[in-house]
């Protein structure tokens, strides 16, 4: 099955959530930022992704974004562009 990068991002207002959430995303994708991840999936780790974070999240509190980058590459690389300190991880760099 063909993988979709998606950007994950979240806004939890209670701090035992924002844990149990940041610790599920570790388990599917690599941290950018604090809150944000980016996360190779195909439609079945998508969805379990979504369903694990179901029972977490409280709709009427807590926000997270799914944003679709395109599908995987052959060559495995994310550009990313970073002002002020260095991104380092497993991606092409663009310092500016």
């Amino acid at each position: 099955m063909k993988r979709t990068r998606f950007l994950v991002c979240y806004d939890i207002s209670h701090p035992k959530r924002l844990r149990q959430v940041a610790k599920i995303l570790e388990g599917y994708g690599n941290r950018l930022q604090f809150s944000v991840f980016e996360c190779p999936l195909d439609k079945q780790r998508l969805a379990e992704l979504k369903s694990e974070l179901l029972g977490i999240v409280h709709h009427e509190e807590d926000q997270i974004l799914f944003v679709s980058l395109g599908q995987e590459t052959s060559d495995d690389n994310v550009v990313i562009e970073a002002l002020g300190l260095a991104y380092i991880g497993r991606t092409r760099l663009t310092i500016i």
